[in-house]
């Protein structure tokens, strides 16, 4: 039997429509985005299809934006396929999305900490004095090095995430960044600024930190149903009372997300689906574990590939998914929401 591992993206892959056929095709995705407007009394549902990407792209939007949307397409996962992952990881705000999916929170409860968490990190540094960059084609010894040449009391600028073997992200002040980003550039590197709106997972956020931290403590975590590897070490959550302390580390601490892939193979990790907008961790896991097949579920192209795909020794559930797909095919009435197409094909394109 195959092991299955789930993928949950974080800040920076927003985009306006993103969610859109899955809420028309999928009343459960619909029903999520409603539930998690009720809870914010905040249209997101609207705010991701028609909203501006500005208003999107801001830290308090877009955190509880993506957890709704990547809550969604696990549970549309669940729904059509209803395979138990052998593991899960969420990179950054993932982090919470895989957290919820694997019941160690209420789905109502991670709404309202990721909404505070993106309005304390937004809060931690104004007037765009904040950002991150993606650094590729240099050493982590490199870009630590220079990191820490234009860091001081005043300006700091550390790397947040470590992506890949050839991949990193430094955080920090704008003329920090700036300044690092310039001499990277002129060493080989390749920079790339992230559509994100502030500083995350450096010591920027440290005031970010301890008022979460006291937030972290009124709700009541249980321990994962499947393992959830956290970002902090790079392993899965032991106990319920490890997610408050890691979750508060990982504000200021950098995600070890190359360490999470390499934990996935170790562990035998064969095939790893992406629930969540784009194919960022794909390309990811593309580029760190190439013995393990990847799937996206962004696009009606994604979906085709993923579902074309029979490892017959994996996903077990199949042959009864297709004939409850043929069954309702024929079964719902012309004003049922699968009108002038097939029930396959619609699940491909709503994901």
């Amino acid at each position: 039997m195959k092991k299955l591992a789930l993928l949950f993206p974080g800040q920076g892959s927003q985009h306006i429509g993103m969610g859109k056929d899955l809420c028309k095709y999928f009343p459960i995705a619909n029903r999520t985005f409603e539930e998690a407007g009720d809870i914010l009394h905040l249209d997101l549902k609207w705010l991701c299809d028609e909203g501006d990407i500005k208003e999107l792209t801001k830290t308090e939007n877009a955190q509880p934006a993506l957890l709704t949307l990547n809550v969604s397409k696990y549970k549309v996962y669940q729904q059509e396929l209803g395979i138990t992952p052998f593991l899960g990881a969420g990179h950054s705000l993932g982090e919470y999305a895989a957290l919820t999916c694997s019941n160690a929170i209420s789905f109502a409860d991670a709404v309202k900490l990721v909404k505070i968490r993106g309005t304390l990190m937004q809060e931690a540094v104004q007037n765009g004095a904040g950002g991150m960059m993606a650094v590729a084609r240099l050493g982590k010894e490199i870009i630590a090095e220079e990191c820490k040449k234009f860091s001081n009391q005043h300006q700091q600028v550390v790397i947040a995430n470590y992506n890949s073997p050839n991949q990193l992200v430094i955080s920090g002040h704008q003329d920090a960044l700036l300044k690092v980003s310039k001499v990277l550039t002129e060493k080989g590197g390749q920079v790339l600024p992230l559509n994100v709106s502030a500083a995350f997972h450096s010591p920027l956020m440290q005031k970010s930190a301890e008022l979460f931290e006291k937030e972290l403590t009124k709700i009541k975590f249980r321990k994962p149903e499947w393992p959830v590897i956290a970002n902090v070490n790079a392993l899965p959550y032991q106990d319920s009372a490890d997610i408050p302390i890691l979750l508060t580390k990982q504000i200021t601490h950098p995600i070890q997300w190359e360490a999470t892939m390499e934990y996935m193979k170790r562990q035998g990790i064969d095939v790893a689906i992406e629930l969540g907008p784009k194919h960022v961790l794909k390309n990811l896991m593309k580029k760190c574990c190439k013995s393990i097949t990847v799937y996206s579920t962004n696009t009606h192209e994604d979906l085709q590939e993923l579902y074309q795909v029979e490892p017959e020794d994996f996903i077990d559930k199949r042959p009864n998914f297709l004939e409850r797909c043929l069954a309702m095919a024929v079964c719902t009435p012309p004003e049922g929401r699968y009108i002038d197409r097939p029930y396959v094909t619609q699940s491909m394109a709503a994901l």
